[in-house]
């Protein structure tokens, strides 16, 4: 629905897209394309894909055209060996976790975008390996999106929790913020948080977090929050970015009400 609503999350992702220069590419790690291997997206044209059912037709009807970059795709397979990572030429394209963010971002769907699968056969700290491979493409000119939820429990949704999070979402929150901020290269240890457990019933929407605090480690810098919050009280909204401008950064909203 963030596509389409206008709100404090959508505001900060057009405020942060309004102040970055314009990059060549854009490479996403999204949630919604968790399968058993990781691949590339490496078409020239790839497709919206509307993976998702219940919701109103305009999001049906939501169409992001931007482009593929082949290059890019061949550049991310030559950067991260010996790891293999496989050239798809029409399985997937472009899903919902990734354009509801560009959307608001790059709306104009002018810059190139390719995806990176997540591969759900390896292990977490496998894919912050990955992510310090990937790191060199963010000096060519590539910006690195990651796009899931820092605390996603979808069976314990509370309707009228609008703009809160339950107790124990807000801990596990705080407890990754401690990390992304201070030791990304540490973030593995949230796992052993005592509400870790209902905070991330399954790993497919943690594992892009892993991405980010991976290309922190990297370059020894910090991963600072651009916004925080929970809504629906089990999703966290959180999201973190690398060398950010400090004008950008806004408050948690749950301090503010």
């Amino acid at each position: 629905m963030n596509t389409i609503e206008k709100n404090r999350y959508t505001e900060a992702w057009q405020k942060l897209g309004a102040s970055l220069t314009p990059p060549r590419a854009l490479l996403v790690i999204s949630a919604h394309w968790f399968i058993d291997r990781t691949a590339v997206t490496a078409m020239a044209r790839p497709r919206v894909i509307h993976d998702f059912y219940g919701f109103p037709e305009e999001l049906f009807a939501f169409d992001y055209p931007a482009p593929g970059l082949p290059e890019l795709a061949e550049e991310v397979s030559e950067i991260v060996k010996p790891q293999s990572i496989e050239l798809d030429q029409g399985e997937w394209g472009l899903d919902h976790g990734t354009w509801s963010v560009l959307a608001h971002l790059y709306p104009q769907a002018n810059i190139p975008v390719v995806q990176l699968s997540i591969n759900a056969q390896k292990p977490l700290d496998y894919h912050l390996k990955l992510a310090a491979l990937l790191a060199p493409l963010r000096e060519r000119g590539v910006i690195i999106l990651s796009s899931g939820n820092v605390v996603h429990n979808l069976s314990n949704i509370n309707w009228k929790m609008h703009d809160k999070g339950t107790d124990w979402a807000h801990r596990f929150d705080d407890a990754v913020a401690t990390y992304m901020t201070h030791q990304p290269s540490e973030i593995l240890r949230v796992t052993e948080h005592p509400d870790f457990k209902i905070a991330v019933p399954t790993p497919d929407h943690f594992i892009p977090l892993l991405y980010t605090a991976g290309l922190a480690a990297a370059e020894n810098v910090p991963a600072l929050p651009l916004l925080r919050g929970c809504t629906l009280g089990t999703l966290s909204m959180t999201c973190y970015g690398i060398g950010l401008d400090k004008t950008l950064l806004t408050k948690d909203k749950d301090e503010e009400v």
